[in-house]
């Protein structure tokens, strides 16, 4: 079925185009144009569409070296993101709804099953769905793609693949795994707006915005919540979560209020590891528990790239009158005011990455003044995912797609260097990488710009989290955080 909503926003079938795309992707980059959602929907339409017909071609012409793939990616990001981002560097692209006390939800779903579900409960949980609007990166095997601008698909039969099996074990005692044919995967946008009269409204009104991808070009978390954050549409408050989560009771409203509670709202961000549930997504209201605090990080020992993780400390009493202070943000969770993504805008220069995201937004933050705090009550609940499950990851579909086996770690090896050279990593300095043969200037390409920020110093930053570089072992070396765990900080 056809369903564009009434402000022109393409939601299904599956890639189609915004109307008038052209006039309206001018109007979003001319100089004195006006941007809008539909737009920007278009522009990233459109870069997507590039890139897959030029990795379809290098893929015919037998280009398929980490070097060459990464050199693709950023000749049609120059081409086609780039100049939308520079004309909006350091503003915001829409003003901001000041007195709606809207929220925007960030969803970057990658071949998500729960997505409809997510959804579902999020506007039904809400206190004011009416103020609630999603942005939905659907990253599905949509079926066999047949067409040059990979638009059309044939979802006959079991096109796709399931993630990495558990099917027994082998005479050693270790799990023995299979990939197998799989059919499409479910498309949550098509559920959600179809499926249940109660919710196809936010559908038709405006308040669901999507993006599709197909997961063959999945470039991992990072760029997917880049394309995510780009749906935003003014909303007051910006969250970014995980798409398989639970939500409490008036969860929207109870956030608002707790950001509004920290000491240095409105430059404030609130993020946690929420508790994990298990199972289906029962229709059931998340039971409010104290929260805890992002106080720890470390540098696991057998990483082979390694960078420095965040992880939880201590968790409130239930009697704190306000939030406290924590060194770090969580990518799966955080909720801030808008004025968020003109301070620290999404980096759409990290494909393949997947470790390392959190520290760099944490210093990307605070540097720019923005103070981080764990909410005092767990008001979502995430499913966290067992690898035995067999659920499919990202890096298994870029591996086929190029099919190489281990691709998405070529080619990760060499993006990371990005995010370790923000952090100041040795092995990560112009001359290391320059010495290497790495594309320095792919690699630290707009670097002022999604960047640390100059309201704090990077120095100020590692005294603050109880981080040191360790030049002997060239890592991040994290010690006990007594301030945070004892929530010493407001």
């Amino acid at each position: 079925n056809s369903l564009i909503s009434k402000d022109g926003l393409p939601l299904l079938p599956i890639f189609s185009s915004v109307p008038d795309a052209e006039k309206r992707m001018e109007e979003t980059t001319s100089e004195g144009g006006t941007a809008s959602v539909a737009g920007i929907i278009a522009i990233l339409q459109n870069f997507l569409i590039k890139l897959h017909s030029s990795n379809v071609q290098m893929m015919k012409d037998g280009h398929n070296e980490p070097k060459e793939v990464l050199e693709n990616y950023f000749t049609v990001a120059e081409e086609h993101l780039r100049p939308f981002e520079q004309k909006y560097k350091g503003k915001s692209i829409f003003p901001i709804h000041e007195e709606e006390e809207s929220v925007f939800l960030s969803l970057a779903a990658y071949r998500e099953h729960l997505l409809s579900d997510t959804m579902q409960y999020a506007f039904r949980q809400a206190k004011h769905p009416e103020k609630l609007y999603v942005g939905a990166v659907v990253q599905n095997c949509f079926g066999k793609v047949i067409d040059d601008e990979g638009r059309v698909v044939d979802a006959s039969g079991k096109p796709c693949k399931t993630g990495l099996e558990v099917v027994g074990k082998n005479a050693a005692g270790r799990d023995q795994t299979k990939l197998s044919d799989a059919p499409p995967d479910k498309n949550g946008i098509e559920a959600f707006c179809n499926e249940n009269d109660e919710f196809r409204q936010y559908c038709e009104n405006g308040q669901i915005r999507v993006l599709y991808v197909h997961s063959s070009e999945s470039l991992g978390p990072a760029v997917a919540r880049y394309y995510a954050s780009k749906l935003w549409g003014g909303e007051t408050y910006f969250m970014q979560c995980d798409s398989h989560l639970q939500f409490a009771q008036d969860w929207d409203a109870k956030y608002i209020a707790e950001i509004k509670a920290t000491s240095n709202y409105p430059k404030s961000v609130l993020s946690s590891y929420p508790p994990g549930f298990s199972g289906h997504m029962a229709q059931a209201t998340v039971h409010e528990t104290p929260g805890s605090r992002l106080c720890y990080c470390e540098t696991l020992e057998n990483d082979p790239n390694p960078i420095v993780r965040i992880n939880s400390g201590s968790g409130y009493k239930g009697d704190e009158p306000r939030p406290t202070q924590i060194p770090f943000i969580a990518a799966g969770f955080f909720f801030a005011r808008a004025e968020f993504l003109t301070d620290v805008p999404f980096d759409p220069y990290l494909p393949w990455c997947f470790m390392g995201e959190e520290i760099a937004l944490s210093i990307r933050a605070w540097t720019s003044g923005w103070d981080i705090y764990a909410p005092r009550v767990n008001l979502i609940a995430h499913q966290y995912r067992p690898g035995r499950l067999g659920l499919p990851k990202f890096w298994e579909s870029v591996n086929q797609f190029w099919h190489r086996p281990i691709m998405n770690n070529l080619v990760q090896h060499i993006m990371i260097n990005r995010l370790k050279h923000m952090v100041r990593y040795p092995d990560a300095s112009i001359e290391k990488m320059k010495s290497e043969g790495l594309p320095v200037d792919k690699i630290v390409m707009d670097m002022d710009q999604y960047g640390m920020g100059t309201e704090r110093t990077y120095d100020e930053y590692f005294e603050y989290a109880h981080m040191k570089m360790n030049p002997k072992t060239q890592r991040i070396d994290c010690s006990s955080n007594q301030w945070c765990n004892q929530g010493l900080k407001d």
